[in-house]
């Protein structure tokens, strides 16, 4: 239910919120608030979007859990802890590098470990000296990335006292066991209505020269469990812009391959899932998804292997198991009539979004039919 309070680990105690380890794109920290939740900085506009969301969106999106307070802790040995807090009074705990290491290890299945040398460079995060994306034998780093800038830039910019205030969603992968995620920028159009001239500039220079143009879609983040080697292959957002058409065709049935073979079994699920949502958006007036991401996600651990190897399953909502999974997420510059930062509001539907889901369900479809 909207703005329902979080059950909280212990009454009168602080949460600590961990780096979640499976972001594979976006820039903004996503962070584990506990199992089923995640939490995020809070931005009105996107506040303002889950509170009035259309009913028929609500199974396309994350639950929203409501908001909780953080504020930033620094140790004296300069160790940053980011904690929230559900009760009036709280005790405080110390985090540091080396536990937020392990916390990545320990919450990895299988044989899966962190990189922890990796060195993070502005061209591309993952690719090695050749271009190339090699199989990592880690979940995707992007996340604690993400997180080492986010709590950088909160200890530069803020004191420790500061509240900050963060949105609590759904986490939308716990189901999974090993979750294949593939996070792709729908739409045309990527820059808000209130985006400067200079970033306006810069986010349409970014379509045109990707397949944000050509397709109305591009790939911005993807995690694929190798069930051959037990390691996740990742590629990042940088990977994604570079693509064209054929190579976004390409990297798309590469994410549905869990090693050799194509997955084709979870093509006609995730088409009629995308058809569903295309047919929800076109109903939408007024809406404007800009930046907004889409995630299909499944498990990369068939049943039958889960099976053979005394694994659990992954967790089925009513008599079907949930074999994938589409949601929308990021709504920082989501504009609709009614919301505070849209005076003018848009008409008709989301053309550049449903034109990016019109070209994603042919892409699939072509695969379906062995194209």
């Amino acid at each position: 239910m909207v703005g329902q309070s979080p059950l909280s680990p212990g009454e009168g105690r602080a949460v600590l919120l961990e780096p979640f380890v499976h972001q594979v794109g976006g820039h903004t920290s996503m962070l584990r608030y506990d199992e089923h939740t995640v939490c995020k900085p809070l931005v009105s506009q996107e506040l303002s979007f889950y509170e009035s969301l259309p009913w028929a969106m609500r199974q396309f999106t994350p639950q929203y859990k409501g908001i909780v307070s953080v504020h930033l802790k620094k140790d004296s040995l300069g160790n940053l802890t980011l904690l929230a807090s559900p009760g009036t009074e709280h005790g405080l705990v110390k985090w540091s590098h080396t536990q937020v290491t392990k916390t990545f290890r320990d919450s990895c299945s299988g044989k899966v470990l962190l990189r922890t040398d990796l060195q993070y460079h502005t061209d591309s995060l993952l690719e090695d000296a050749n271009g190339k994306q090699p199989e990592r034998k880690s979940y995707n780093p992007w996340g604690l990335h993400c997180h080492r800038q986010h709590l950088n830039r909160l200890s530069s910019k803020h004191n420790e006292n500061k509240l900050h205030q963060f949105l609590l969603l759904e986490n939308v992968v716990s189901k999974y066991s090993y979750p294949c995620i593939l996070d792709l920028k729908m739409g045309t159009r990527q820059h808000g209505d209130d985006a400067s001239e200079e970033k306006k500039a810069r986010h349409i220079k970014k379509c045109e020269q990707s397949t944000s143009a050509s397709l109305g879609v591009r790939i911005c983040g993807m995690q694929v469990y190798q069930a051959d080697t037990g390691h996740f292959l990742c590629k990042d957002k940088y990977y994604g812009r570079k693509l064209s058409p054929e190579g976004f065709r390409q990297t798309l049935r590469q994410f549905l391959c869990t090693g050799n073979q194509l997955r084709a079994d979870l093509l006609e699920p995730i088409i009629l899932r995308l058809k569903a949502l295309l047919s929800v958006i076109r109903k939408q007036s007024s809406y404007r998804f800009y930046s907004s991401s889409l995630l299909i996600i499944y498990d990369g651990q068939e049943p039958k292997e889960s099976a053979d190897r005394h694994l659990p399953l992954p967790k089925a909502h009513g008599a079907n198991p949930a074999r994938v999974d589409v949601r929308m997420i990021d709504f920082a510059h989501t504009t609709f009539k009614g919301s505070k930062s849209s005076p003018t509001p848009h008409d008709g539907p989301d053309h550049g979004y449903i034109f990016g889901l019109e070209n994603l369900i042919k892409i699939l479809q072509n695969l379906s039919e062995g194209k």
